[in-house]
């Protein structure tokens, strides 16, 4: 056999002595046609011998499917903490035979069509259009009447589902667990609703954050003494934590948007001469690397970002990728030390 030529059906079958026709049927796993055990065994040896691979453009012809997923992303495998979403969406193609095709435009319009275009042109079965932040999106016309799933953002009045972390619920679980800690009084929400000013981290995730912790606080007759408005950065935690210990505010529990809200609050309590969680206890949200790092360790609820890339994969090959429903994939909790019962 000559090196360096794609080996073809053709080639198993004159090396297994039976017909091409043959051939073809033990390969595809037809059944219900009469061949010998020994000619099957043939069959299969020849092309373990010769290193038979399927035509896949022959058999996407053939099935009208190419077993690929186009994944476009608006820059989600530059993110250090969301890589997880990919190698979920890679796990869960493989499990189910299928290829992922990644590609990362910069959010715009055009560059997202363009790269739509060449999935399509490529006969991909199914794109999933995901965000690097939970965001609302109008995705690119070239969509519209495919099988599409959207990941980590909405887009309504559009023929696709969402799969999204269930933030609403992790706020309520943030309130619950300080509940649980016995708060009650002198608890803050640093960060508040939208990242002032608004960012698209911020727009969606601290709004619904913001919504089931007070849901959660209502519901025990508590309530939050104050909310501090700001972006979500450990610069902005340390400044506005240091701000409201400068005001005489003596709060018992802060309830950070991130982790690196978190960091910055750890800072500006240890400048002040209080602990952690003896003086005043955190809960976060995201579970980034630093989470774990802090002493004490932060309480934090985590990105599903795993789950969420398995899931996107799981509604377009189970042929859910049609209807505007919005999948929330629950937030874990991660206990660690920053919670504790409030001093007498």
């Amino acid at each position: 056999m000559t090196t360096g030529r794609r080996v073809t059906m053709a080639d198993v079958a004159r090396s297994a002595g039976v017909s091409p026709t043959t051939a073809s049927f033990v390969l595809s796993g037809r059944e219900g046609v009469r061949i010998s055990q020994a000619a099957r065994a043939r069959v299969r040896e020849a092309a373990e011998a010769l290193g038979y691979r399927p035509n896949a453009t022959a058999r996407s012809l053939r099935t009208k499917s190419t077993k690929t997923i186009g994944f476009v992303s608006d820059g989600i495998t530059t993110t250090p903490f969301a890589g997880d979403v990919v190698r979920g969406a890679l796990e869960a193609a493989a499990e189910r035979d299928h290829l992922l095709i990644i590609t990362e435009t910069d959010g715009a319009g055009s560059s997202e069509s363009a790269v739509v275009n060449v999935l399509l042109d490529r006969q991909a079965d199914a794109v999933i259009l995901a965000t690097m932040f939970t965001r609302y999106v109008v995705p690119p016309k070239e969509l519209h009447g495919r099988r599409v799933v959207l990941l980590n953002c909405l887009a309504p009045g559009f023929d696709a589902p969402s799969v999204v972390p269930d933030e609403i619920e992790a706020g309520r679980a943030a309130g619950r667990v300080l509940l649980d800690a016995g708060h009650r009084s002198g608890i803050w929400a640093i960060g508040g609703h939208q990242a002032v000013p608004a960012t698209p981290e911020g727009i969606f995730a601290g709004n619904e954050r913001m919504r089931g912790l007070q849901e959660a606080l209502r519901a025990e007759r508590a309530m939050l003494d104050g909310v501090v408005e700001c972006q979500w950065n450990a610069e902005d935690g340390y400044r506005e934590v240091r701000a409201l210990l400068t005001s005489g505010v003596s709060p018992r529990a802060l309830v950070c948007s991130t982790d690196r809200v978190s960091f910055g609050a750890y800072q500006a309590l240890a400048e002040a001469g209080l602990s952690v969680p003896d003086d005043v206890s955190i809960i976060s949200f995201d579970d980034q690397d630093i989470a774990s790092w802090l002493r004490p360790a932060l309480t934090t609820l985590a990105l599903p970002h795993y789950e969420m890339g398995r899931r996107a994969v799981e509604l377009v090959l189970d042929g859910e990728a049609h209807g505007s429903g919005v999948h929330r994939v629950a937030m874990p909790l991660r206990e660690r030390g920053s919670v504790a019962a409030p001093r007498p």
